[in-house]
């Protein structure tokens, strides 16, 4: 199964109301697993930029000045995507612009039904918990000490992994598809086991929030006859 994790950049909050993309970068993922394929691209909105979102990802106006226009690169990401699934971290947020640009461009617009939100999977797994990209990473343990600034790319890369852990963990063994290498996920597993240079996995520890161990406890105390206290 091919998905794409993806995120944007952008000049605000609203394509509806002017706003545009600046930023996109995708990451290929194979079975959950992400592969070296990637698309990364920075557009020219030709519009200011607001002071407030160049604080977020730091892209100025006489850095995108130079950059292609997204009709320019429009096929190329197309291309790219193909008819995969894709994921983002409130998704419809970056649907909202990526459609928007592909309708200025007079090309089809990408179907809601291949959008996959991991803000939705993680509001169940976690609810009443903050959900932000930086909070999740925080919980499940994903290093984010490299970024200082909000990056498409970087975001994309940060959230392949969150929706590896939100999604199950990674389980290498189920999938016979085969990479691009032309190797199964499974001969790649063994040779990974086989490799002595490559480090054991440390344990993830979870951070718990007080008011989730609460809402844990008296979840616990309405089960009768719990098989642990026989």
């Amino acid at each position: 199964m091919r998905e794409i994790i993806f995120d944007t950049e952008t000049t605000g909050f609203d394509p509806q109301n002017g706003d545009r993309m600046v930023e996109i970068g995708c990451i290929e993922m194979i079975d959950r697993v992400a592969t070296d394929n990637i698309y990364h691209c920075y557009y020219n909105p030709q519009r200011n930029m607001p002071a407030k979102a160049q604080e977020v990802h730091g892209l100025s106006e006489k850095f995108l000045l130079e950059k292609p226009l997204f009709s320019e690169k429009a096929h190329e990401l197309v291309e790219f995507i193909q008819d995969s699934d894709l994921v983002a971290h409130n998704a419809s947020f970056d649907f909202g612009f990526l459609n928007a640009e592909l309708i200025r461009c007079e090309l089809p617009p990408i179907a809601m039904d291949r959008m996959v939100d991991t803000l939705a999977i993680a509001k169940k797994l976690h609810p009443g918990a903050k959900l932000s990209l930086d909070a999740l990473c925080s919980r499940y343990g994903i290093d984010r000490s490299h970024r200082i600034k909000h990056g498409a790319l970087l975001d994309a890369e940060l959230l392949a992994q969150l929706y590896i852990e939100l999604t199950g963990g990674r389980q290498i063994g189920l999938g016979l598809a085969n990479s691009r290498d032309g190797k199964s996920d499974i001969k790649k597993y063994h040779e990974v086991q086989k490799s002595e240079s490559k480090p054991l996995r440390k344990a993830r520890h979870f951070k718990i929030l007080a008011a989730e161990r609460e809402q844990h406890e008296k979840f616990m105390a309405t089960i009768e006859n719990p098989v642990w206290l026989s």
